[in-house]
């Protein structure tokens, strides 16, 4: 397969690296990077020096700044599958520059599009209805940090779409001996799984950074389950997807894994930090900051409650401390247990 992955960030990279370094399909893989020193550099060292350093680039990768048009139409032939690699932000505008293409599009961003015109953030499907309706489009998304996917470490995907083709293409491109793809009509469930976990995990990283213990850390990820169940159903999703790897995965992994930039955002601020210094250290994107109040707003206009969620955003947006935050979740009344 021809494959185009735009977006050199860590995410993007580590995937080419995958379908680049499977040599029993032999992917033509290009990673399209927007800064030409930038991937210059990629070229000549064979190593994302910024995002990913001491991941190998295989002989297959090739890296380009070209025009992007020129990329995705190339001349020497038709290509087979783009992946988007941009944060959520970059996805509305990506997505209009391609939305002519007759192959396969997937994006691998997780979060919610910030609200244009007082309108609601949108998920990626929704972005990709608005601008570009004619692709034949979905999402790659499950439990995985970009570091051991580079690595060659065992992991577990999932490829959503409404479209047989799309599923197929991207479980042709990636599953391999050391990542596994499984496909998945639910779109809408494994982007709000992927989407909300990353609110959640800020929580948790509160809560470890407290040393609130494991049984508070354990009711966190049980009652966040719940959170993104409710808004999912709401929007359309089907209850088992957040059983998944799209779901129950993403969030374990986010919420407790050490490599979880939304989980060290949560534990910056426990130490006293403020959310500017706590973003800066990370050197990456950290959805979670930026889709936390869309997700609330979302929910609210749907009538859904995600206590935990609310908690997040008054702490990003300084109308709580730490400690206030965890408060004002224990100090709720009694409930019964429902999703």
């Amino acid at each position: 397969m021809k494959i185009i992955v735009i977006g050199a960030g860590a995410w993007g990279t580590a995937l080419a690296i995958s379908a680049a370094r499977n040599t029993r399909n032999r992917h033509e893989v290009t990673l399209w990077a927007r800064d030409a020193e930038a991937a210059r550099a990629m070229e000549v060292d064979r190593v994302n020096a910024r995002y990913l350093p001491g991941s190998a680039f295989p002989p297959a990768l090739i890296v380009s700044a070209a025009p992007l048009d020129a990329v995705v139409h190339p001349d020497g032939g038709a290509v087979d599958l783009v992946i988007v690699a941009t944060p959520m932000a970059a996805l509305r505008s990506t997505l209009q520059q391609i939305a002519t293409l007759p192959c396969p599009v997937a994006w691998l961003c997780k979060g919610f599009e910030a609200p244009l015109n007082a309108g609601m953030g949108l998920l990626g499907h929704e972005v990709q209805q608005a601008v570009a309706p004619h692709l034949r489009a979905g999402v790659l998304s499950g439990p995985s940090f970009a570091q051991e996917v580079a690595a060659g470490m065992p992991t577990a995907l999932v490829a959503a779409s409404a479209h047989e083709e799309v599923r197929i293409a991207l479980v042709d491109a990636f599953h391999s001996a050391e990542l596994r793809v499984y496909a998945n009509d639910d779109v809408v469930g494994v982007e709000v799984g992927g989407a909300v976990k990353n609110v959640l995990a800020i929580a948790t990283g509160l809560c470890d950074g407290l040393h609130l213990g494991l049984n508070a850390r354990a009711a966190l990820i049980t009652r966040g389950l719940a959170e993104i169940t409710r808004l999912g159903m709401a929007l359309g999703a089907k209850a088992e997807t957040f059983m998944g790897l799209s779901g129950l995965g993403d969030l374990v992994l986010t919420a407790t894994g050490d490599l979880s930039r939304n989980r060290k955002v949560g534990l910056a601020l426990a130490q006293g930090k403020t959310l500017e210094q706590a973003v800066a250290e990370l050197g990456h994107v950290a959805e979670g900051v930026y889709s936390a109040r869309t997700v609330w707003q979302r929910a609210s206009s749907l009538g859904v409650a995600m206590p935990i969620t609310q908690g997040v955003v008054d702490l990003l947006d300084g109308k709580l401390q730490a400690h206030q935050a965890v408060m004002a979740l224990m100090g709720r009344g009694p409930a019964a247990e429902v999703y």
